[in-house]
């Protein structure tokens, strides 16, 4: 007959480590617990995003009487949705705006491909010294203001007569250059060569494969290169205000310099024009904010 053991079960953890064993929900509660120093900090900062906010949207919806009263944090009462209308007409809202698109687009675009082109000869290139060089020396040419150059860029457009908003495209993207090489490298590296090895022994060439390749799995950091060179083209005014040269071809944030210029008391007209001028931005960025945080993520993880 077999003897039945009713001793407590032995505790190995207080065996091995030579204490009782601590409490899982104690340290599940520690990790989900809520940072309140973070929280608050984290609160603060969103604050200084949306009180503009705020006061851009109300001052745009006042009236003019209500718009120089001296408090901008009060609701507009009663609501004055003419203001945009005035703007509309005033800056000529729909030729600033497509000259603003199409600079925009043209920076996108030349921006994706020429970064993409010169990111993956460096990468699949690193051990010749010659990519080596070019790459610290894009990278060098992030610390190099336009102020800098500003006077050799104007007398160079003009006197090939791209002082036009092609001319100011062509420059976006030359300064955007730097940056966007700078990402696009660090997610090449995270590609694995055998894809490309494998596709040359089937016999396709280079250009074959970063087309049907490369480029498709550039998809995270193409939207993150594409959204930041938008951002930076829709958002630059002392480019444009110097290089073009047509003052009815001008782009968004210079008619609205020129406008306040011109018409300084209006103040809730000028706000309207603004916020029509930010709502491209704000819906771009947040349908593909997430486009971004994945680009950048992904290609900080390997390297």
């Amino acid at each position: 007959m077999t003897a039945i053991d009713t001793r407590p079960p032995t505790d190995t953890h207080a065996v091995t480590t030579g204490g009782p064993r601590r409490p899982a929900r104690n340290h599940r509660r520690r990790l989900g617990g809520t940072n309140w120093t973070l929280t608050v900090v984290l609160g603060l900062a969103s604050l200084t995003v949306l009180v503009p906010l705020y006061v851009t949207a109300a001052m745009a919806f006042k009236t003019s009487k209500q718009s120089v009263d001296g408090n901008a944090l009060s609701l507009p009462f009663p609501f004055n949705p003419g203001s945009f209308a005035e703007a509309w007409q005033l800056t000529r809202f729909p030729v600033s705006f497509s000259v603003s698109l199409g600079v925009a687009a043209l920076t996108v675009v030349a921006t994706l491909l020429l970064s993409s082109f010169a990111s993956y000869a460096i990468v699949r290139n690193w051990h010749k010294r010659f990519f080596r060089w070019s790459f610290v020396y894009l990278l060098a040419a992030m610390f190099l203001p336009f102020p800098v150059v500003a006077l050799p860029q104007i007398k160079l457009t003009a006197q090939m007569g791209l002082d036009n908003p092609i001319g100011v495209g062509i420059l976006h993207a030359m300064f955007q250059l730097s940056f966007s090489v700078l990402l696009y490298s660090a997610y090449l590296r995270s590609i694995p060569v055998e894809l490309e090895e494998s596709a040359r022994i089937d016999g396709a060439s280079t250009w074959q494969i970063f087309w049907r390749i490369i480029l498709p799995l550039l998809g995270p950091m193409n939207a993150t290169v594409g959204i930041f060179a938008f951002l930076a083209s829709w958002n630059d005014f002392m480019m444009p205000s110097l290089i073009t040269a047509d003052p009815t071809l001008q782009t968004l944030p210079v008619v609205q310099n020129i406008f306040q210029s011109k018409f300084g008391t209006n103040y809730n007209v000028a706000f309207a024009s603004y916020l029509m001028a930010m709502a491209p931005t704000i819906i771009v960025y947040l349908f593909a904010q997430r486009w971004v945080i994945s680009g950048v993520t992904q290609g900080a993880v390997k390297s």
